[in-house]
């Protein structure tokens, strides 16, 4: 059967399973949104205030489900303005396919009207990128764009297509759920085992890694993304109690396991506790699992671990030795890699290190005792306490976003959204939006500082149009914090275009687009806020004041070894 390019999109994406889109209409893509209009029983499309918003919906949305999330865009700025939530993607690891559409083959390369080289601009931020100038290779390109995002590392796919591929018309076969990861693909001439990045450890190799482990003393786990990517939980906590290794986390490994189990250590590297940068920095052994070695973490390359071993475990072999030199090495998938390592290992018991590290925990900055109107730990806590730990948390980036990860008790696998490796600023409403958009039933909190919600809070307008129940809050501080922070700290105090004073008011904003707003100032106004809006089942805005002059600690200032770690400033 003959059918259309804009009709093959939408068949594509129906065979991937796909039932919620997240996009922007103009010009180029057009027929792709016709046909959408046409189908809007099987996609849902999710209308964002701008390109950007619609990116870093799609993100959360796979990084709360699993899934792969899909965004659409039109030829010239609808394309650019996807840019930094595809680099975000990337950075993190989020599969992701973009589709943009571009003017008619005739026109590419004369500088026609909203014509861009979108698949040159992010070669670099995708893990491949297509232009599709025969309507016949359409339908390969969307089905191998699908296998590349989410085979091997994950990541981002950009599809370009020009608008006249759109309309022309071609054969079509249709290819069952069950059956699509054998469909014919554009590159099926090639070893499609490769596209999928498809590797296996040998047995030998598990034995060297166990018998690195089993003799270790001081053994340290650095659990990153990998851990949360592969679904691996289950198999990080046991070989953590099996062999009663201490567990540190990176900020994308912050579900890999529960934040209060009796062997995590909390969140190493530059905001890390001083419980996971001592125990790392003192071990004989660091099993580094879906980490990346990344300088918020590492600091100083030179003066990270000098003492210690190095046992990476991790599927993509372009980030083996490329920060830190290891002395052995498991790629592959890291949930079937754990599995196949777990019976070599020995069981153990307590040992003093383990003593050790108990006692390091208990070593915090004073300020998270000292008692002042509204400080962001009794905000997180107090809402873990009020909707559980099922709840989804996103945040934009900034001091909140440390605090969020220092003092939200996480427990359970995808509930923690932020932006790691790009570090993007406005990425956390969007993020919330498909989260909430692919999680109905469950609760979403969105962690804001007053300077990155700006940046994407017209994104309010989507949260309002779908009646997402949203709960925002803005951990307002009236400056940049972290940029304050580093002005405080290494720039003798000369702030720099750092105080926001500015506005906006955002109780009036959330009131503008028929959003609940709150404005506190101290724990009892807060609870009763929070409360209010957590009952009513709609979304709503919390402008929560807190101390301009409250610092991210423990800190580690740049380039100094981890084990440095700053409880007081």
């Amino acid at each position: 059967m003959k059918i259309s390019g804009a009709q093959i999109v939408v068949e594509c994406l129906v065979e991937q399973g796909v039932n919620v889109v997240f996009g922007y209409p103009g010009g180029a893509i057009l027929n792709i949104y016709d046909e959408l209009y046409k189908n809007k029983n099987r996609i849902r499309h999710i209308l964002t205030s701008h390109e950007q918003g619609a990116s870093h919906a799609a993100d959360g949305y796979s990084r709360s489900t699993g899934k792969t999330g899909v965004v659409l865009a039109t030829s010239g700025p609808g394309a650019t303005n996807l840019v930094t939530g595809i680099a975000t993607a990337y950075m993190d690891s989020v599969p992701m396919v973009a589709i943009t559409c571009n003017v008619g083959t005739a026109l590419l390369g004369k500088d026609s009207f909203q014509e861009v080289d979108i698949r040159g601009i992010t070669m670099p931020i995708t893990k491949h990128s297509y232009i599709v100038r025969k309507v016949e290779e359409l339908a390969g390109a969307i089905r191998e764009a699908f296998i590349v995002a989410k085979s091997g590392r994950p990541g981002p796919v950009l599809i370009d297509i020009p608008k006249d591929i759109t309309a022309a018309m071609c054969e079509y076969t249709a290819i069952a759920q069950k059956d699509v990861a054998h469909a014919p693909t554009v590159h099926m001439a090639q070893n499609i085992d490769r596209i999928r990045g498809l590797r296996k450890v040998t047995d030998d190799q598990l034995k060297k890694a166990a018998q690195l482990i089993n003799n270790a003393q001081r053994p340290v786990i650095y659990a990153g993304g990998g851990v949360c990517i592969s679904n691996a939980y289950e198999e990080l906590k046991a070989l953590a109690e099996k062999a009663q290794i201490p567990v540190a986390v990176s900020l994308m490994g912050k579900t890999a396991i529960p934040s209060e189990h009796y062997l995590c250590t909390g969140m190493i590297g530059m905001h890390g506790s001083k419980a996971s940068n001592v125990a790392a920095s003192n071990s004989d052994l660091l099993i580094a699992i879906g980490s990346r070695f990344s300088d918020r973490v590492i600091s100083n390359p030179k003066q990270f671990c000098t003492d210690s071993k190095v046992l990476q475990i991790d599927i993509d072999p372009a980030e083996i030795n490329k920060n830190i030199p290891t002395c052995e090495n498991l790629i592959g998938d890291i949930k079937m890699i754990l599995t196949g390592l777990l019976p070599k290992i020995e069981s153990k018991k307590s040992s003093d290190w383990n003593k050790k590290i108990e006692d390091l925990k208990k070593k915090i900055p004073s300020m998270y005792t000292e008692k002042v109107p509204l400080h962001p730990k009794f905000v997180l806590e107090y809402v873990n306490k009020k909707l559980g730990d099922d709840t989804i948390i996103t945040t934009e980036v900034g001091q909140h976003q440390m605090w969020a990860a220092q003092f939200y008790p996480f427990s359970k696998p995808r509930t923690f959204l932020t932006s790691g490796g790009l570090g993007t600023m406005g990425y956390g409403t969007g993020a919330a939006i498909g989260a909430q958009v692919g999680n109905p039933k469950t609760h979403v909190v969105h962690i804001a500082g007053d300077g990155s919600f700006r940046m994407n809070c017209n994104e309010l307008s989507t949260i309002s149009y779908y009646n997402l129940p949203i709960i925002i809050i803005v951990v307002n501080n009236g400056t940049l914090g972290m940029v304050r922070q580093w002005q405080h700290l290494f720039y003798k105090e000369r702030y720099s275009e750092t105080t926001l004073d500015r506005g906006p008011d955002f109780v009036k904003l959330a009131d503008a687009y028929g959003i609940a707003g709150y404005r506190v100032a101290n724990e009892t106004e807060f609870t009763k806020a929070f409360d209010e809006a957590a009952n009513s089942g709609k979304p709503a805005i919390i402008d929560a004041k807190i101390d301009i002059d409250e610092m991210v600690l423990p800190m580690v200032a740049p380039g100094k070894p981890i084990d440095q770690t700053l409880l007081e400033i």
